[in-house]
């Protein structure tokens, strides 16, 4: 079977997104048996590497395996200087959240413009 000319794209962008998702090969061909895909992990990973090809339904099913994962993580966020140092981790009263978080930011912004120099 030769590649189609959409394959490399495809495998290359399926390998970026694993990576940014710190998603291993071994967790991504668990979750594509799962739903039926029907190659074996090592032809997955020589998949993965461009040294076999797969038909476009198992590669929309690795696809698919790899959509399911990404989503189940957490999305990354920027913490707020109140959510660091130990501020505390349930979220209530001690500034994280969005009602804590915006009762910080109104703090932080209630002192622009006001003279320090006393």
């Amino acid at each position: 079977m030769g590649f189609d000319p959409h394959e490399p794209e495809q495998r290359n962008q399926l390998n970026d997104a694993l990576k940014a998702a710190d998603i291993s090969m071994g967790e991504l061909w668990l979750r594509y048996f799962s739903i039926c895909g029907s190659a074996g992990e090592y032809e997955v990973q020589a998949y993965s590497q461009g040294l076999i090809s797969l038909p476009v339904f198992q590669r929309d099913l690795l696809a698919m395996a790899a959509n399911e994962l990404i989503d189940e993580r957490p999305p990354l966020h920027a913490p707020y200087s109140d959510q660091l140092n130990g501020s505390g981790t349930n979220g209530a009263g001690n500034g994280s959240g969005p009602t804590g978080t915006a009762g910080t930011l109104d703090r932080h912004l209630g002192d622009i413009g006001k003279d320090t120099s006393r």
